[in-house]
């Protein structure tokens, strides 16, 4: 079998010529008609990889050497690069080349100011600072590298021809690498052995996207040999692949050898680099790519930066200072041009250059333009985003330590992952919000089935639901978590071998061979959905009879195959066991993958645990469980879906339960009648002790409820599954394909060998809303019709109910048509270029044809908090739209328990599907809406004014829902803009089977068309397109993985943390970082006014009447604290208020704590301070005969005084921080001050500020300088503040004055304010309204009485317009019945026909009258669907 080495020398010369021939189509092969010959093109499209064991020649080995490494660096420099580099990053930042031009400036005499020492000495502190920080890092990050570098792999060697032990920086491409269990794979490595009898090796891949469940790999078809060793040396294959990418979710390509049929790989053979290997031996690969190629360097992406919409207003706001700056500079420049012009003589103060000759007016202003720069440079507040990214880091550390968001059941708290846009949350107006896993649990609960058509209800299930709403989660897992306790102690005292220790799961990774040793056990709680919520079902008890009579027909089972009703229901239940890619271990704290069958025990226990249940559930919950358990009576024995159940014969739920629990033990117990595998099997554990890890939980809630009818999954490899029947039999299938699931197809598939009959069956499950489109439609089988239409009504049911709906639907396959089948996909397998479509294209062939076995519906419970937190984020004016990939009944149904819709909302459904019916559909329900809007209700409601109330009190609400396939069209079409328009004038929007790129597309339209704040939140990898897509994405740290919360900018545990975290966090965010922008502009005006006020009395000279250091210590120590401290820990308004208030988030979202006019107002605030602090010393020393710095100091101490008691009054919630650096910066100022004073002798000649300081604290003028001063600038601001106090003219304020109120009077308060709120919105509507002509396209509203006949011409050719009773009262619909073109048919129990809203309940009045209003209160709105 070796390939000579002559072969390989001419394979690669061919390889590298230029002669080679362009790119081939996907039909044929990479190999040319010569099969020794690679075309070029190969070589460029795609990577090749020939093995390293010792066979290369010297050519392909040099060809293999450009491959670069396993060596990483991320680090930045190297001891040389380090100063220019980094002096050339720091001055790439506009701040430090604004200090640089300065400086420069200095240094020129006719422009200096300072002495140039001094002007240098910040810009150098600032470059200092910032490169130590700098160095830290990237020390921190070779330190890093280092290590990952020296870790210990074993390669083989080919020179030795035996495994060694190598460092990873010395790995290569070619190599082959050798991993054993716990150990991190050093790189991207294509699986080709494992120590796994199945080809299996399991991989832990949460360094890539925190996902802890395990992820399968196989070795590559026709490498697994069970019982040999690999031998790298006699690899002979060529590897070709795809080039390096980040796409973590794709990889293809092929092994090629002469002579032989190429054989495909994909990304399930992969094994990528900083994965842990689980549950295996060892495993051997090839490597692929290596070090920065490999697909975890690729997407090692720096932090995001996202710039907020208050640092983009900051940013306007620095222009206008550089503006002002200029005008100040203008105005000294030719201020000092004219003052030199006004002597007839050169001034005695003026010297001459070297030539004896004195500079012209006019260069005098000009270079006076540039000292005034200098001079004034503060104005620009450059300080201002530094002290805004402590801010930001402090506000982070506060969110992130707040306990209300701190899951305790995870142990997670808040996490930030964009340090620089915390006050965006503060500001947020449209949330898009995903259902399942961010509204709901995603904890799959098994609720109900249909089997052939027959529905069967498990009501003692939903008992136990109810039961379980009123349990505390810890509770909860305490009853259900008694049954394991004594197995989890006994598994404590197991023996433990080596070779079993290394299949032990670890949480801690280990590098090499030492840390192979350190086995850290996994504990059993981590298993992804196992809570026992989800893993105890109660089956429903006729059902459990029926199974029971079915499973003792094995052998009429084997003989008839699918021929009868009975095999139907063990295919449906083997089918929800089997189609799968669920992991089996036990429940022992160190689980292990099973790989044969277990010994089964009854688990079916519920009697006992229900009893706990009841004893444990709060009083008012006990309460709601006994209504709720009538209610389901009462619902099963009158529904007509409960065909199949039994509830009248039943004599109470707890004797069927238990007679059912004894019928299952005692057939389990009862010798089998008919075997189908005669063989000994050997010792099992008990199943209750069984895990099953899968990678959603809809796979999981389907094994368990499989489980608890007995069809119990015992174990699963890549080739078979063994399932355990209810009579105690064992099946054990071989699994011939998987095809998994996709977004596009939304079905998977499994294809099985039946043990006994030896036919190959295919299981499928999927929507609903394909697998009836590919059921057989054989022709005269009336029941199969039937059995299709009872289940497409009992998933219609399921949705409204809220359900999450699957179809299980099988398929037998002849021996030939699945040989010509799996050849065409191997073909497809080995294909590079279009392997994607080439596997979906035979996917879809096998899927079709299939024979309906029935349906589940499964529910997702809400989330505790979501309705109330939806409430008071819309309370807060935040619109919510939620973007699934739900059925629409199921999204509706959870809409209305959110309380996202409400039962008063007039409900608009657009589902079409045609882009001429979308376009008319959005024009229609526009028209209609735009009637209500408050410009057009003077024209709608023409009736007495004593009658009506205002009509702005009483518009009616709409919510908007509308499919996926109608959005394509909304987008394609570029109707987005009709979309928009419509959207926003409703209260609420549900977008139904939405992909991933249609949710990121409406974030996005929505974001660049309103021009408003979006926030996104989610919790699965289908979400991460949305969260980036938004303003501010959230990602939920939940049962579907981790790659929502890397993706998102903030993580929290559930979706009632967003209350606080916006509401609170973001508007407190928001007020801080404002206030302090503003304080900061004001601040940097205020005390550089002074010394240009000063430059009217010096000829605008650039001169000083402050000491240089004490300018640089003014911004640098004294009033640098205090506004960080402010924009840390100010909190306007207490937490309680604003949660109780959430009217009061509406500032933020109108950004008036930061507008234009607030800027202007600081502005003017700061000139007119200034103005009284140099003035007023100016006339108190006019006639004096003191020098400059005597009269600089009490102006700099004043604009000391001044400058920090208005920061105080800007507080609102004083702290001992507060007080403390308050006071600390006079204190400091007067310290530093009275020692500078002391010790400067000869620091700036020829006047020196010696003693001054002491000689000023010794004058009583000086203090009452400072006095008077301080109150004349403050007065206006304290009285504005005060009368804005006192009349309370902002709710801010009047919530202000509430925090000052006890905790009892203040939710008083705050409970008539919200009362109040709603009595204003919930005013009575009018006794009538007009009614407009029924014309097209406006929409018609009518009124109640009977219409005549009448027929509407559709836009649409073949469709027509016809009226669908409404279902549980929710619904009220029109679809299109092309078999009837343009006349209505009635289809309701009402006599009102509308297209859109106008069907109602009538309310009887006390007055015994009906009230014909649809929008009265009482009345149960329906809604308007138009399917088109």
């Amino acid at each position: 079998m070796a390939l000579s080495v002559d072969w390989l020398r001419h394979r690669f010369g061919k390889y590298c010529s230029s002669n080679a021939a362009g790119t081939h189509s996907e039909t044929t092969p990479l190999l040319r008609s010569n099969p020794l010959q690679i075309n070029t093109a190969c070589l460029k499209k795609h990577r090749v990889v020939f093995p390293n064991n010792g066979l290369l020649p010297k050519a392909q080995k040099k060809f293999m050497d450009k491959y670069p490494g396993n060596k990483i660096h991320t680090t930045k420099y190297n001891i040389l690069s380090f100063l220019p580099k980094n002096l050339f990053e720091q001055f790439c930042r506009l701040a430090n080349l604004y200090f640089l031009f300065l400086a420069g400036l200095n240094w020129f005499p006719q422009m200096e100011v300072f002495h140039r020492e001094i002007t240098m000495l910040p810009l150098a502190i600032v470059l200092a600072v910032i490169g130590f920080k700098d160095a830290v890092e990237d020390y921190r990050r070779y330190k890093s590298d280092k290590r990952i570098n020296h870790g210990r792999t074993t390669v083989f060697d080919g020179k030795q021809m035996k495994y060694v032990e190598k460092c990873w920086k010395d790995v290569r491409v070619g190599d082959f690498v050798k991993v054993v269990c716990n150990e991190i794979i050093p790189a991207d490595i294509l699986l080709l052995h494992t120590s796994d009898q199945s080809g299996t090796c399991h991989i832990e891949t949460a360094s890539l996207d925190g996902e802890t469940n395990l992820k399968q790999r196989q070795v590559v078809r026709g490498f697994l040999k069970p019982n040999s060793p690999f031998e790298p040396q006699y690899f002979e294959y060529v590897i070709i692949c795809e080039k390096p990418n980040n796409n973590l979710n794709r990889f293809k390509g092929c092994l090629q050898y002469p002579g032989q049929q190429k054989i495909g790989f994909g990304k399930e053979n992969l094994l990528l680099r900083g994965c842990t290997v689980r549950n295996s031996e060892d495993a051997t690969g090839i490597v692929v790519y290596a070090g920065h190629e490999t697909k975890a360097m690729l997407n090692n992406s720096g932090a995001r930066y996202k710039r907020s919409k208050l640092e983009r207003r900051m940013n306007i706001d620095v222009l206008c200072s550089i503006g002002l700056l200029f005008v100040m500079c203008l105005i000294g420049a030719v201020g000092h041009g004219v003052w030199m012009n006004s002597f007839a003589t050169p001034p005695p103060f003026e010297i001459p250059d070297k030539d004896g000759q004195y500079i012209s007016p006019s260069w005098a202003g000009f270079y006076m333009f540039f000292t005034m720069i200098i001079l004034l440079q503060v104005l620009i507040p450059i300080s201002l985003y530094v002290s805004i990214e402590i801010v930001k880091m402090g506000q982070i550390f506060f969110i992130s330590n707040d306990l209300d968001l701190y899951d305790e059941e995870t142990d997670r708290r808040l996490e930030c992952r964009a340090l620089n846009i915390t006050e965006d949350l503060g500001q947020i107006q449209y949330v898009f919000s995903d259902k399942t896993g961010t509204l709901t649990e995603n904890k799959m609960v098994f609720r109900r089935c249909s089997i052939l058509g027959t529905e069967f209800s498990h009501q003692e299930n939903a008992i136990r639901l109810v039961a379980c709403g009123g349990l505390d989660s810890d509770e909860e897992d305490m009853v259900f978590a008694q049954k394991d306790c004594k197995p989890r102690l006994r598994s404590n005292q197991e023996g433990r071998s080596t070779k079993c220790a290394r299949k032990r799961q670890s949480a801690r990774p280990c590098t090499g061979a030492q840390g192979r040793k350190k086995l850290v056990p996994r504990v059993d709680n981590e298993v992804a959905f196992s809570s026992p919520l989800e893993t105890d079902v109660i089956p429903d008890r006729k059902l459990l009879k029926t199974v029971q009579e079915t499973a003792c027909q094995v052998e009429a089972w084997c003989r008839d195959r699918h021929g009868s009703d009975s095999t139907s229901y063990a295919d449906f239940f083997l089918a929800l066991a089997i189609c799968n890619t669920v992991v089996v271990s036990t429940a022992t704290v160190s689980r292990r993958r099973l790989m044969g069958p277990v010994q089964q025990k009854s688990s079916l226990k519920s009697i006992g645990r229900l009893h706990s249940i009841l004893k444990k559930m709060k009083p008012e919950r006990l309460i709601e469980f006994m209504t709720s358990f009538q209610s389901i009576t009462e619902k099963t024995s009158v529904s007509p879906l409960s065909t199949g159940a039994s509830t009248s014969n039943d004599h109470g739920a707890e004797d069927g339960i238990s007679s059912s629990y004894k019928d299952s033990s005692s057939t389990s117990s009862e010798d089998n009648k008919c075997d189908v595998d005669d063989k000994s099997q050997p010792a099992e554990p008990n199943p209750d002790r069984l895990c099953y890890e899968a990678e959603s939980p809809d796979e999981a809630a389907l094994v368990y409820a499989a489980k608890a009818y007995g069809f119990t999954l015992l174990s699963r490899t890549t080739d078979q599954v063994t399932v355990k029947l209810p009579q105690g039999n064992i099946l054990t299938f071989e699994v011939l394909h998987t095809l998994p699931f996709d977004s596009n197809r939304k079905m998977m598939s499994v294809l099985v060998r039946h043990p006994v009959t030896k036919e190959v069956i295919v299981y499928t499950k999927g929507a609903d809303s394909v697998i009836m489109d590919v059921l057989e439609s054989p022709l005269g089988e009336n029941k199969m019709k039937k059995i299709a239409a009872d289940t497409q009504m009992h998933l219609n049911a399921y949705a409204k109910e809220g359900l999450r709906t699957l179809c299980i639907a099988k398929k037998v396959l002849n021996e030939e048509a699945y040989e010509d089948w799996s050849n065409n996909r191997l073909e497809a397998q080995a294909a590079i270029n279009s392997r994607d479509e080439l596997l979906m294209d035979m996917a879809l062939q096998l899927e079709t044809n299939l024979t309906l076995l029935g349906a589940t519906g499964i529910e997702d419970r809400l989330q505790d908090g979501v309705p109330e937190t939806i409430q008071a984020l819309r309370e807060a004016g935040i619109q919510i739209w939620v973007l699934t990939g739900d059925k629409q009944e199921t999204a509706v149904n959870i809409a209305y328990s959110c309380k996202l819709m409400s039962q008063q909302d007039q409900v608009l459904m657009i589902n079409t599907d045609s882009k001429e019916a979308c376009e008319f559909i959005l024009d229609c329900n526009l028209e209609e809406v735009k009637k209500y809007d408050p410009l057009n209700q003077s024209q709608i409601f023409k009736v007495d004014v004593d009658l009506v109330r205002p009509a702005t009190d009483h518009r009616p609400t709409f919510s908007l829902v509308i499919d996926g396939r109608t959005l394509s069209f909304v987008f394609d079409t570029k109707l987005h803009m009709k979309f928009l328009e419509l959207a926003k004038r409703c209260r609420s929007v549900l977008c139904c089977r939405a992909t991933p790129l249609q949710k990121s597309t409406v974030v996005s339209l929505v974001q660049s068309n309103l021009k408003v704040l979006t926030l996104s939140i989610g919790d699965g990898a289908n979400d991460v397109d949305m969260i980036q897509a938004a303003d501010v994405g959230i990602g939920i740290s939940g049962q579907e993985g981790m790659q929502a919360v890397m993706a998102s900018d903030f993580a929290i545990s559930h979706f009632k943390h967003l209350n606080k975290l916006l509401l609170v966090h973001g508007h407190w965010c928001y007020t801080r970082l404002a206030n302090m922008g503003i304080y900061f502009f004001y601040k940097n005006v205020a005390y550089v006014n002074l010394l240009f006020w000063y430059q009217f009395y010096c000829g605008f000279s650039g001169t000083t009447m402050i000491d240089y250091w004490l300018l640089i210590f003014f911004n640098l120590l004294f009033t640098s604290v205090p506004p960080i401290i402010f924009g840390i820990m100010e909190k306007d308004i207490s937490a309680e208020t604003l949660l109780g208030l959430p009217v009061l988030y509406k500032s933020g979202q109108n950004s008036e704590g930061y507008k234009w006019y607030t800027f202007w107002i600081a502005m003017l605030d700061a000139f007119y301070q200034s103005l009284v602090c140099f003035f007023v010393p100016y006339l108190t020393y006019r006639d004096s005969d003191i020098d400059i710095f005597y009269f600089g100091t009490p102006v700099n101490t004043v604009s000391l005084f001044v400058i920090i008691l208005h920061l105080s009054i800007e507080i609102k919630n004083w702290t001992v921080v507060h007080w403390v650096t308050m006071i600390g910066s006079v204190m400091l100022y007067f310290i530093v001050t009275l020692a500078f004073s002391a010790i400067c002798v000869t620091c700036n000649p020829p006047s020196d500020p010696y003693w001054i300081m002491e000689a000023q604290m010794a004058d009583p003028v000086f203090y009452l300088v400072c006095i008077i001063t301080t109150v004349i600038a403050l007065l206006p601001r304290y009285l504005v503040r005060a009368v804005q106090g006192t009349f309370a003219f902002s709710p801010l304020v009047r919530a202000r004055q509430l925090d000052q109120l006890s905790q009892t009077e203040r939710e008083k308060m705050i409970r008539q304010w919200r009362d109040h709120d709603q009595l204003i919105s919930s005013l009575p509507p009018p006794l009538d309204f007009p009614i407009p002509s029924p014309t097209i396209p406006a929409l018609p509203v009518y009124s109640s009485s009977r219409l005549p006949e009448a027929s509407v011409v559709s836009p649409w050719s073949d469709a027509s317009v016809s009226k669908t009773a409404p279902c549980n009262g929710m619904s009220n619909g029109t679809e299109a019945d092309p078999d009837n073109k343009g006349d209505f048919q009635d289809r309701g129990a009402s006599d009102v026909f509308s297209i859109f809203t106008d069907s109602y309940n009538r309310a009887e009045d006390e007055h015994g009258t009906f009230d014909t209003n649809p929008f009265s209160p009482g009345h149960q709105t329906s809604v308007g669907t138009i399917n088109v």
